[in-house]
């Protein structure tokens, strides 16, 4: 088949993460902001909490059209059973990853996948645990100091020197811990019908 064949594809996301990862499957993508609020509910757990916003992100865009495919995402960190959000100063990255050094965090990666004409919806949530190594004050201050990992939950770039930190990983996809599950993703796309082997140019 060919690339007409393939049908609209939006990205509700801005994050230059997810854009980068969804460019590795294909090019023809549309990202858009979806305006979602992502205000945890009363006694919501993490994994309700990014298979809901996940959803809600993806139905925020599809709502606009009257066709096409929207993928919707949100991932948060867990750790001791509390859930880890975006570091934003270097204080805080230092201080999330002096508490990780040496223990295992856990990264949930809500998925949505909505076809806006007919509008049914897939969804999933992705672990993926990272395991620290012991790391010395020195080894986190200069890290942090390099990659500035403030816009990233755990506060590291798993993609980049982040992965130094580690002394194992485990999980079936290493994309979801950058935002999005491609494997997963690559899935709910076939069950559209779609096979971007074929069909994405």
């Amino acid at each position: 088949m060919n690339q007409s064949a393939l049908p609209a594809l939006y990205l509700a996301s801005t994050s230059r993460y997810r854009q980068q990862l969804l460019a590795k499957l294909t090019p023809h993508f549309t990202a858009i902001k979806p305006e979602t609020d992502e205000t945890p509910l009363p006694d919501e757990d993490a994994t309700a909490l990014v298979r809901r916003l996940a959803r809600a992100k993806a139905q925020a865009v599809a709502t606009t059209l009257s066709e096409g495919l929207v993928i919707g995402s949100d991932q948060v960190a867990v750790f001791n059973g509390q859930i880890i959000g975006k570091p934003h100063t270097m204080d805080n990255a230092i201080s999330q990853l002096s508490q990780f050094s040496g223990h295992s965090v856990t990264f949930l990666t809500g998925l949505a996948l909505i076809n806006a004409a007919t509008g049914h919806c897939q969804q999933v949530v992705e672990p993926f645990t990272v395991c620290f190594r012991t790391l010395s004050a020195a080894e986190i201050t200069a890290y942090v100091e390099r990659e500035q990992p403030l816009d990233c939950a755990g506060s590291f770039k798993s993609e980049g020197l982040g992965i130094s930190l580690f002394s194992a990983m485990r999980g079936d996809d290493p994309n979801s811990l950058i935002g999005l599950p491609l494997i997963r993703l690559l899935h709910l796309l076939r069950n559209e019908g779609i096979n971007l082997l074929t069909q994405g140019g």
